[in-house]
């Protein structure tokens, strides 16, 4: 008789193992059924990813979406594009699920028409910018850095402010959204709060990163090639100035044997002008290039509002120079100004150049410093809110001379940009005549009628830089005592100041509370000849006037030159940026060489 287990019929296979206590078959379509769900989960999240699918509601396509075309983002000669996803979805799987829980609130939103207009839109878009930047903040611009990592940047493709500013970056911990906002949607920055962007854009030492060895050989060829380059160019341009000088030096020889002839011996202007650094034999000194570029309505306000100005941070809190962004874009600054921007220039001046490119020449014979200043004229180019076109219409030209002196905020980096204010003539906040007349005390002791002339914040009680709740930038009217700005003067904080006009006459002084003129020696020559000006001025190299910052050997010095040509006057002239100037010191921009 066969026994009655084996009458029964067999498991099946899948029935008779197991895993984990669970039977094979089970686990077998679990599986399957886990695969499926997971790829119809997956491609359902992955939908809501596309470009097509964030713009399918009337609010994204109709509000930020037309503000995305045509953005870097949306097209650029590289072909590569960034949708919604890439900046505003996380990568990773937990965080991309995170992310998408919290946008269960979007959806929200969406129903209850929270931003179904264009009115609730804007009320609503500094609130919805403030999350994103939060985001970002957090999370060391995980999104940007997807395709922009620091690790793979070249210097050599990026202009000279980027490269200085990703450096910086890398150094200091900051990260993309700190400057980057409002590249692919309408930039709501200056609707935040001063203190607000203080703190989102403030530094994270938890991001600063090792520069890495690529890009600082990067750095190197791109500055070495750029150094080639300036000195191809210096060279070729001191070539023609030679020539140009040649000519000149051959149409004044022929003026003055002209004048000789006709006047039995008498001098000349021209020849009596030569007399200024007449022993300073110019051809053996080096000459420096300067670019002089039209700054239009920058103030000293301007350049420290993170509002009005990218580069305010590392101005104001990482103690960098104008030139450190600058230097190698003061053309295209220039040009762009001059012709007319909402935030810098208002009354543009047609045909007016954007830079003027000069030459100095400095010297000493250990008494007196003498400066040699040149230039080509350009024609005239008249100014459309002046009578007549002149501004001033006695000076085709007048070129000025600040040395910074001790104590002046920010003086090293910002040269005279430091007496340049947003309340001056001519300037947004330009009180006007009534305002100053109504000042009383403080017009008398300004000596202003119509217009406010430079001035040092530290004259000051109070300097209103940000312009909050309406308020002007500046502070002409919070004069500090007689008494403070007179200790101002007596430890030296103040600008030395030297101008030479048209007709070669001079004037010695300083720049303090107002522009004042002392009685420190100044001599000087200018003169327009074969469409080249020449400017020549000399000081004591040590005075005794009140105003005069003595040049000693072993001190280094910060410059700035201005030059107002083509009739021109108050801001409407050219400046260099902080410039170092020292006595027989090849380091220095302005290396004045014993002679």
């Amino acid at each position: 008789m066969t026994q009655s287990n084996d009458t029964e019929k067999k498991k099946p296979i899948w029935r008779r193992y197991f895993l984990w206590g669970m039977p094979v078959g089970g686990l077998l379509a679990a599986f399957v059924v886990g695969i499926i769900f997971w790829g119809g989960f997956n491609t359902a999240m992955e939908a809501t990813n596309t470009k097509e699918f964030c713009v399918s509601c009337h609010e994204m396509n109709d509000f930020v979406y037309q503000e995305y075309q045509g953005t870097i983002h949306d097209v650029n000669r590289s072909g590569v594009g960034a949708v919604c996803s890439d900046c505003h979805v996380p990568k990773d799987w937990t965080h991309k699920i995170i992310r998408k829980i919290k946008a269960s609130k979007e959806v929200w939103g969406k129903l209850v028409g929270t931003i179904n207009t264009r009115e609730k839109f804007e009320n609503k878009r500094l609130h919805l910018a403030k999350n994103e930047w939060e985001r970002m903040k957090a999370t060391d611009s995980r999104e940007c850095r997807n395709c922009h990592d620091f690790e793979s940047m070249m210097p050599e493709f990026q202009k000279p402010r980027a490269r200085q500013q990703h450096l910086n970056a890398m150094k200091s911990g900051q990260t993309c959204i700190d400057c980057h906002k409002g590249i692919a949607h309408s930039n709501v920055r200056d609707r935040a709060s001063d203190e607000y962007l203080e703190m989102i854009e403030a530094p994270n030492h938890n991001f600063v990163r090792e520069i890495p060895k690529e890009y600082m050989e990067s750095l190197a060829r791109i500055e070495a090639k750029e150094a080639a380059e300036a000195e191809a160019a210096s060279a070729a341009k001191k070539a023609q100035q030679e020539a140009t000088q040649a000519q000149i030096a051959a149409a004044v020889d022929a003026a003055v044997a002209e004048e000789r002839a006709k006047a039995s011996g008498e001098a000349s202007a021209a020849d009596a002008g030569d007399t200024v650094g007449a022993n300073i034999d110019w051809s053996g000194v080096d000459s420096v290039d300067m670019t002089l570029f039209y700054p239009g309505q920058a103030s000293f306000e301007f350049v420290q509002n993170g509002k009005q100005h990218g580069g305010a941070r590392p101005l104001t809190k990482g103690g960098d120079q104008c030139t450190t962004c600058h230097a190698k874009e003061l053309e295209n600054i220039g040009n762009k100004i001059v012709k007319g921007t909402e935030n810098t220039e208002p009354t543009p001046i047609p045909g007016k150049r954007g830079v003027i490119n000069a030459t100095m020449q400095a010297a000493h014979d250990g008494e007196n410093v003498y400066f040699r200043l040149q230039w080509p004229d350009a024609p005239h180019a008249p100014a459309p809110f002046v009578d007549g076109g002149k501004m001033d219409p006695d000076n085709q030209i007048k070129v000025a001379m600040m040395i910074t002196g001790t104590g002046i905020k920010m003086g090293e980096q910002v040269g005279c940009w430091a007496t340049c204010h947003a309340d001056n003539t001519y300037m947004p906040f330009d009180p006007g005549p009534e305002a100053i007349a109504a000042s009383g005390d403080v017009a008398e002791l300004l000596k202003a009628k119509e217009s406010i002339q430079k001035y040092l914040s530290e004259t000051r009680t109070k300097i209103e830089i940000k312009g909050r709740r309406g308020k002007a930038q500046g502070g002409w009217n919070k004069l500090k005592s007689a008494e403070e700005i007179d200790q101002l003067l007596a430890d030296g904080t103040f600008m030395d100041l030297m101008r030479v006009y048209a007709d070669g006459s001079a004037t010695n002084g300083y720049l303090l509370e107002r522009r004042v003129q002392n009685d420190g020696d100044i001599a000087a020559s200018a003169k327009l000849s074969a469409g080249m000006w020449t400017v020549v001025f000399s000081r004591p190299l040590t005075s005794d006037k009140p105003g005069d910052v003595p040049l000693e050997a072993g001190k280094t010095y910060t410059v700035g030159f201005a030059i107002h040509d083509d009739f021109s006057s108050a801001r409407f002239h050219h400046v260099t940026l902080n410039t170092s100037l020292a006595l027989d010191d090849e380091t220095a921009q302005i290396n004045v060489v014993g002679r």
